[in-house]
């Protein structure tokens, strides 16, 4: 199955935070030993050729690029052995995050949805043939900022694999044809600002471009 048209099917953003321990630890977080899950809504989707926006009350805007999964057929209560038969494809997504709204929620104990989840948080690529992906557990997710390298992560060392992944969040949720999972960021997040750049790279498969307003 092929949904090039996810972002207009799909219903919603599955977020998976700390899924890389050197990013956790850059953060001062401990790794956690089961995924840390926020949602984005749609609206959150922002294709190439269309520029980030800072939300209101952000001081400090960062980037992280991550392996999306989309998700091809609607299930529940999905067993790990057999996840995979529910994905039809991949993309390269980028979590934008208010990075000081985002400080201040987990200092206070508040949810992430104001430094996560508003219009242009979540610059995405086209859609990216399953086959296209050879072997998942081992791309390299590459990052720039005006040309200088920000992140160049493998997801060979993601904490919680894909199939571990589609599992625990289908216990939680119904998982929809065209819904998509960021599967988290490696090491390297890092300020942007108005004007600069960001290219972000899957692998040898493909390449985004993103400008800052």
């Amino acid at each position: 199955m092929s949904l090039p048209n996810f972002v207009e099917l799909g219903k919603k953003i599955v977020c998976v935070g700390r899924n890389y321990a050197e990013h956790a630890v850059e953060l001062g977080n401990k790794v956690p030993t089961e995924p840390l899950l926020f949602l984005k809504p749609t609206t959150a989707y922002l294709p190439e050729e269309n520029l980030i926006k800072m939300p209101p009350g952000c001081t400090d805007l960062h980037h992280e690029v991550e392996l999306g999964i989309v998700i091809g057929t609607k299930g529940s209560n999905i067993p790990e052995a057999s996840a995979m038969n529910y994905v039809c494809g991949y993309v390269l997504g980028l979590d934008m995050t208010a990075r000081n709204l985002h400080d201040a929620a987990k200092k206070n104990g508040h949810s992430w949805t104001l430094a996560k989840s508003f219009d242009t948080s979540c610059p995405i690529s086209k859609f990216v043939e399953k086959d296209c992906v050879k072997d998942v557990d081992n791309v390299r997710l590459l990052l720039s900022v005006n040309g200088d390298m920000r992140q160049d992560g493998n997801t060979s060392d993601m904490i919680f694999k894909i199939p571990t992944l589609i599992s625990y969040i289908s216990c939680l949720m119904t998982l929809e044809p065209g819904d998509v999972i960021l599967t988290g960021t490696p090491s390297g997040f890092g300020p942007v600002k108005s004007g600069d750049v960001i290219v972000a790279g899957l692998d040898q498969v493909m390449e985004i471009s993103f400008t800052v307003a």
